[in-house]
């Protein structure tokens, strides 16, 4: 499957937010948006024009799907399911997203990236209530438990991760560090999902 393989911090740049990519560097000195903020490209520096009300819509869903690392075709199935899903679609969509495998996984702060947490999940490191996935894009549900096995070689890695940084998991997950488990307590509201994004610019977008 296609996927992006550029610099990420060019990808930031260009939406002029902090996608946080890249981890702990997005928090430090060297992050490409404390250093160039400006667009990428020899027209960056130019002052930028009045945005029409697409160019807004289309850089909010731009947005949304760089930071979950979706493909155009990926983030529109989503968004179709959203849609025929009761409640607000925008909502929807991005409780969808947090609910995805890779995010879960990034959400407990056992690594440092969603992409981090794809590879783990590709390479067969990582089982939900006991059998081997190796799907990212996979919807967990409430009461499911995510588990990465012991014997993965990227457990030292994670290990050292939990005991020097010590992250925080969301409040809609239940972890345990030391046996490397992810439990969905419930299933995410909007209000837990504390990312700047207006998600009804993403739905007039696709209404057009």
């Amino acid at each position: 499957m296609a996927r992006y393989t550029g610099p990420k911090c060019k990808l930031c740049r260009r939406e002029g937010v902090k996608l946080y990519l890249k981890g702990q560097r997005c928090n430090s000195n060297k992050c490409a948006m404390e250093r160039r903020p400006d667009p990428p490209g020899m027209h960056g520096r130019r002052r930028r024009r009045r945005s029409s009300s697409y160019g807004l819509q289309l850089r909010e869903k731009q947005r949304i799907r760089r930071t979950y690392g979706l493909l155009e075709a990926q983030f529109f199935n989503f968004y179709k399911k959203a849609e025929q899903s009761k409640g607000i679609t925008g909502h929807n969509l991005l409780i969808m997203l947090e609910t995805r495998l890779d995010n879960v996984l990034f959400r407990s702060g056992f690594v440092a990236t969603r992409q981090q947490a794809r590879q783990l999940i590709r390479h067969g490191h990582v089982s939900v209530d006991g059998r081997k996935v190796d799907i990212p894009s996979q919807i967990i549900d409430p009461e499911e438990t995510v588990r990465v096995r012991e014997k993965s070689g990227m457990v030292p890695q994670i290990k050292f991760r939990l005991e020097k940084l010590q992250p925080q998991a969301v409040n809609w997950l239940e972890v345990d560090n030391k046996k490397l488990e992810i439990k969905v307590a419930r299933r995410p509201q909007r209000d837990d999902i504390a990312l700047p994004f207006n998600e009804q610019l993403v739905v007039e977008l696709y209404s057009r």
